[in-house]
């Protein structure tokens, strides 16, 4: 515990709500762990914590510290990732806040590419909504995000994007199956699975449905893509992704997609971003470099 740092001991303590319950987690007294935190506020001249009647939450000044903190233990891993790359190896740390899209193809596929190459760079992945992801990279919890439609901060900077048309998702036996595209009055003869409406693609079918006179019935909605993938072979029901979390082909799974006419449903796009100003470690830099080729060779 000498090795303790104030990241460390601040985020616990934010974490639980409670400096009794963080020092459990962290095999101190709360006796120790509190003499940490109020020599650090003696040090800071402010409070970093509001004291309340069962527990403690950031003051303002806490919150600024914290993200200092933060910020400061990224441009550390920078500077170790950079000093590694000098010394002619290859290691490192890229930590990716994504949408669940990316997760059954395409991220695997880019990471196992990129470790053949850099065996010592690690990987960290967390499924994130966009706006999870978006503010995962402000705080620092992440080097990069990808994420799809829209983007929504000033403080991201986009790095890459491709183009994607929603499919619709059906048993390959559905007998719309045997059309090459489909418009969204043919879905509507057909229930249908949504996903819950922090996702992009429920974005884009929210938006055509309003400039439009079909009405779908929604039998089920979802937030997790691989139910809303395997789930039409249950019934005649129709499902909504994007090509990037889709197999190529109906394969075992007896799936299938089509894509839907843009002109019911406008295309959305795929994004690659970080955080705008922030000069990124250089396995992420180099990470980020891949995917955003990648994204331009396969969609764009």
């Amino acid at each position: 515990m000498r090795q303790l740092t104030p990241l460390q001991f601040v985020e616990a303590v934010a974490r639980a709500g409670s400096i009794r319950k963080a020092a459990e987690g962290m095999a101190l007294t709360s006796t120790a762990l509190n003499r940490r935190v109020l020599a650090l506020e003696e040090e800071l001249g402010v409070p970093i914590f509001e004291r309340l009647p069962r527990g403690v939450r950031l003051s303002t000044a806490g919150e600024l510290l914290i993200h200092h903190l933060r910020s400061q233990a990224a441009d550390f891993e920078k500077l170790k990732s950079q000093i590694a790359d000098l010394a002619g190896e290859r290691r490192g740390h890229v930590a990716i806040a994504c949408s669940q899209a990316f997760l059954p193809y395409f991220l695997p596929e880019q990471i196992g590419t990129y470790r053949r190459d850099h065996p010592g760079v690690t990987f960290s992945v967390r499924v994130r909504d966009r706006t999870a992801a978006e503010a995962a990279l402000v705080d620092h919890d992440a080097d990069l995000a990808l994420i799809f439609e829209p983007v929504r901060l000033s403080d991201v900077q986009i790095l890459g994007s491709a183009r994607q048309t929603v499919h619709a998702v059906m048993a390959a036996d559905h007998p719309l199956a045997a059309r090459d595209s489909l418009r969204l009055r043919d879905c509507a003869a057909w229930p249908v699975a949504l996903p819950t409406a922090q996702y992009g693609v429920r974005h884009l079918i929210d938006l055509a449905l309003v400039k439009s006179s079909v009405s779908l019935r929604v039998a089920i909605d979802a937030d997790h893509f691989e139910f809303l993938r395997r789930y039409p072979v249950q019934e005649p029901l129709i499902s909504f992704q994007i090509p990037i979390g889709l197999p190529p082909d109906a394969g075992p799974e007896g799936i299938v997609s089509r894509p839907l006419d843009p002109r019911d449903v406008p295309e959305g796009r795929l994004y690659l971003c970080q955080l705008r100003g922030r000069t990124l470690p250089v396995a992420a830099a180099k990470f980020a470099a891949q995917i955003a080729r990648a994204l331009d060779a396969r969609y764009d």
